[in-house]
């Protein structure tokens, strides 16, 4: 009988009865008990992370506790304490003298708000379209703003003006029958300057008359209505003419000429022109015209004795002029206001006015022409042009609603503004535009100036102070103010102890934190027969020397008399702690608060006034170095070649463009077209403009470059860089206009100069005003500022490095990248990866040798139940062999 085929076991065993998963599991058990060796490492490796983990976090916040103590400004050492912080706020810095101040606020600072006559529409066009440059320049005005009085009406001066005739900003003016006269006028409206905020005076033609003075072909005539009372021919000379005096004998003679002519022209006089008080009147009581006739002639009416005299025409009467106090515009109201020579309606101007450039504020301008002549390309056009002036566009509701409305982005008196128009080359600039928008505080002012510039005003103790914004600095020495509103306050200065004790306690705290930290981390205790995770580790116990070592050291290169912690109360306990001792603390504010500061910054001192620390780096070593200047920085100028004239033109459409501190090669950031407005200039004005228009382009400006102009002692135009070294220079060329040479001469430009010198004996890197010690010294990075002064030796300048500093420094080289603590956790790192992928590996390993067991086990489990079959088969055969026996 042929024996069958076994088929394949689907189980391990069954075929057999072996059991080959638990013989499989207990062989691998064996197999991989190494795998807890692993695990080991790693909990070992994770428990020392987690142990430096604490240990870096310590370490943070011991350096955010340095931050008080590690910068020079923290011990300023001074507070302030404001009575009213409705009107001011202050802080003290550490050059302010401790004491106390009584401020009163009398006026805020504000920016100048101008106002443009309204239109219907603001994207209608404005004007014809030719090119037109607005010019923008910033400076003080002179002169007062208001109204000017016409002359009083012929009722008023026979009949009073009557109560209800005339009210100022919406106050009624109490006049009567007696109020016949300018004075009378004047003296009603200052009754009630307290609520309305305007004065008025008195004007008169003969308020001031020079002696009048005529050249050759020069003549002169003074005219009473048809009647000639004063005249002078050529050639007389100041005093030997017309002069006060002379009009009031003329006068005085009763049969004289003058006097029988006025009289038979029905013209009554009163007053002298000696006292400044002349006027004339017809006989109903009305005045009359006063024309002055001038060629070739200074003096006369209204004008001073050498000053030139044109000829205008006057009404005799007497009027008033209004003056607002707050420079805003004047509303005149009232039954009858044109009777006190006033116009109802709202309105003012600047009178007698002048206008004075601040060279210090940039000028600038901006083209209007046929893409963006409407109201709105005015506004769009300005403001992206970045000109210092905001421009809007309100609408008041009226039949030409729409105002354009420009407002400086400074405050104070000398932010004033002139807006002055140009064509295009000989082309004359857009009528309609010079309607609209031109202004000039001393000529003609299209604008209405609705909030004047003005500067903030108080005073100190009873001494007058002003500021340009609000901020007000060194009023008081070391305090800057910054005024909130007007009114009265007091201000305490004193010494800012409570701010340094408690940035010390913070520190004192930290640094026992973080040593408790070390050492409960290193530390065996035997209660618990546990050992901290990194005891005996030798990056902690270096840690822990190398702060102990830090703290326990002196400070060098100090000129004061602190040198160590325990001079300010700081000391280590027994238990290794530290300790800060009030009463100690307490004396050495007292008695050396000012070196408190070098006990713990990094600071630089220097014996010679034009010498500035700057800087310092982690490398600069601690010492008093010698300095020696050899060369002074200078700056890139272009010096006019001979003296400007009295007065310089300059032609319009001027354009020169300019290079300021360019570099090698050149680059097209450092030049720019720059417009010089057309008019003629004395030679300090013609410096003021020339600074003004470079420093307001934006191309220049954006990149913090300028320049400073004037004037020196030989009368030449000294145009300079602000920079200084050898980044410094500049230079003009011609594009249209008046041209370089017409100001400057054939003057070339001359570069700036790097300073030059040795520290501590060793070279050092200069860079305009700044040296700065060089690679390998002990002064490596070391940075001054010599500002001034002479060649040669300069003294001495100290630099120490305070324990914040040092402990700073120490605390970034355990935390930075690279850093013994950073290194050390990426040492773990590493080993807990290493041993992950070890583990890893022989994981691996064990699934092959699990499957090869498995495998082998299989094999032999259908071996054994093969045989086992076989052996049943051979005993029922035997079987029945023996049973058939």
């Amino acid at each position: 009988m042929a024996l069958s085929s076994t088929p394949a076991l689907s189980s391990p065993g069954i075929g057999s009865g072996l059991n080959v998963n638990d013989i499989v599991d207990k062989l691998m058990a064996a197999e991989a008990a190494p795998l807890s060796g692993y695990d080991k490492k790693t909990a070992s490796y994770q428990s020392k992370l987690s142990a430096f983990g604490q240990l870096s976090g310590a370490v943070g916040v011991f350096q955010s506790a340095l931050s008080g103590l590690n910068s020079a400004s923290s011990f300023k050492g001074l507070s302030t304490t404001i009575g009213n912080k409705d009107v001011l706020g202050a802080s003290a810095s550490s050059n302010a003298v401790a004491g106390n101040y009584r401020i009163n606020v009398s006026q805020i600072a504000q920016a100048q708000t101008l106002m443009a006559s309204g239109l219907t529409s603001k994207t209608s066009t404005i004007g014809l379209g030719g090119s037109t440059t607005l010019f923008f320049q910033f400076g003080s005005t002179s002169g007062s703003f208001g109204l000017q009085g016409t002359g009083l009406s012929s009722s008023m001066l026979t009949s009073g003006l009557s109560n209800g005739s005339l009210s100022i900003n919406g106050t009624a003016i109490a006049t009567s029958a007696s109020t016949n006269n300018a004075s009378a006028l004047a003296s009603a409206i200052n009754e009630k300057s307290t609520t309305t905020g305007v004065t008025a005076s008195v004007s008169n033609i003969f308020s001031t008359f020079g002696d009048v003075a005529t050249g050759a072909g020069g003549s002169y005539s003074l005219k009473v209505g048809n009647t000639v009372i004063a005249s002078q021919g050529a050639d007389v000379a100041a005093g030997a003419g017309v002069t006060a005096a002379s009009l009031d004998a003329d006068l005085a003679n009763a049969g004289g000429a003058t006097a029988t002519a006025l009289a038979a022209a029905g013209i009554t006089f009163t007053g002298s022109a000696a006292a400044g008080t002349l006027e004339f009147r017809s006989a109903s009581g009305a005045s009359v015209a006063i024309t002055e006739t001038a060629t070739g002639v200074t003096g006369g009416a209204k004008t001073a004795a050498g000053a030139a005299n044109a000829g205008a025409s006057y009404t005799s009467a007497s009027s008033v002029t209004l003056a607002s106090a707050n420079g805003n515009p004047i509303t005149i109201a009232g039954s009858n206001p044109a009777a006190a020579g006033l116009t109802a309606g709202t309105g003012g101007a600047m009178l007698g006015g002048g206008f004075s450039q601040d060279a210090s504020q940039p000028s600038g301008s901006v083209v209007i022409d046929s893409s963006n002549n409407t109201l709105q390309g005015v506004a769009d056009a300005i403001n992206k042009a970045s000109l210092g002036v905001t421009a809007t566009i309100v609408s008041d509701g009226s039949a030409n609603p729409y105002h354009l409305v420009l407002t400086s982005n400074k405050t104070g008196e000398n932010a004033s503004m002139k807006i002055s128009l140009s064509g295009d080359g000989s082309n004359p600039p857009d009528a309609a535009l010079q309607t609209l928008l031109g202004y000039d505080p001393g000529g003609s002012q299209t604008m209405q100036q609705t909030t004047a510039a003005q500067d903030t005003k108080l005073t100190v103790n009873g001494i007058a102070v002003s500021s340009h914004s609000t901020t007000v600095s060194e009023a008081i020495q070391g305090v800057s103010m910054n005024v909130n509103q007007v009114g009265s306050s007091t201000l305490n200065v004193s010494r800012d102890t409570a701010t340094l004790k408690s940035n010390l306690q913070s520190f004192v705290k930290a640094y026992n934190d973080l040593s408790g930290a070390l050492k409960k981390l290193t530390a065996y205790d035997p209660e618990t027969k546990k050992a901290g995770a990194l005891q005996g580790d030798p990056t902690a116990q270096s840690m822990q020397a190398q702060l102990r070592r830090m703290l326990g050291g002196q400070i060098t290169g100090l000129s004061g008399g602190l040198t160590n912690l325990g001079q300010v109360g700081i000391s280590f306990g027994k238990d290794g702690t530290l300790n800060l001792d009030d009463a100690k603390l307490s004396k050495a504010i007292d008695s050396n608060f000012g070196d408190i500061a070098g006990l713990f910054t990094a600071i630089g001192k220097a014996t010679d006034p034009n010498v500035n620390f700057v800087s310092s780096t982690a490398k600069t070593k601690p010492g008093t170095f010698d300095l020696n200047i050899t060369a002074l920085a200078s700056q890139g100028s272009l010096t006019s070649a001979a003296a400007v004239g009295a007065t310089t033109t300059i032609a319009s459409n001027t354009v020169w463009a300019v290079s300021l501190n360019d570099s090698t090669p050149s680059n097209s950031k450092n030049i720019a077209n720059v417009t010089i407005p057309a008019g003629t200039y004395s030679a300090a004005d013609l410096a003021k403009i020339v600074q003004s228009s470079i420093n307001g382009t934006s191309a220049f400006s954006s990149n913090g470059a300028s320049v400073a102009a004037s004037i020196d002692s030989n009368g030449k135009l000294v145009l300079s860089s602000s920079k200084y070294g050898s980044v410094s220079n500049i230079g003009l060329t011609d594009v249209s206009g008046s041209t370089v040479s017409s100001v400057f001469g054939g003057a070339s430009p001359v570069a700036g100069t790097d300073v030059a010198g040795t520290l501590g004996g060793k070279a050092v890197v200069g860079s305009g005003q700044t040296l700065t010690g060089a690679d390998g010294s002990d002064a490596e990075g070391l940075k001054i500022e010599i500002t001034g002064g002479a060649l040669g030796d300069r003294g001495t300048v100290g630099f120490s490095q305070g324990y914040a500093y040092q402990l700073n420094n120490l605390a970034t080289s355990f935390l930075g990248t690279g850093g013994l603590l950073s290194s050390v956790t990426d040492g773990l790192n590493k080993s807990i990866k290493d041993v992950t992928k070890q583990r890893d590996a022989f994981s691996a390993k064990l699934d092959d040798i699990e499957k090869r067991y498995r495998t082998q086990f299989t094999r032999l489990d259908a071996t054994l139940s093969k045989m086992q079959s076989t052996q049943a088969y051979l005993t029922q055969q035997l079987a029945a062999l023996a049973a058939n026996s």
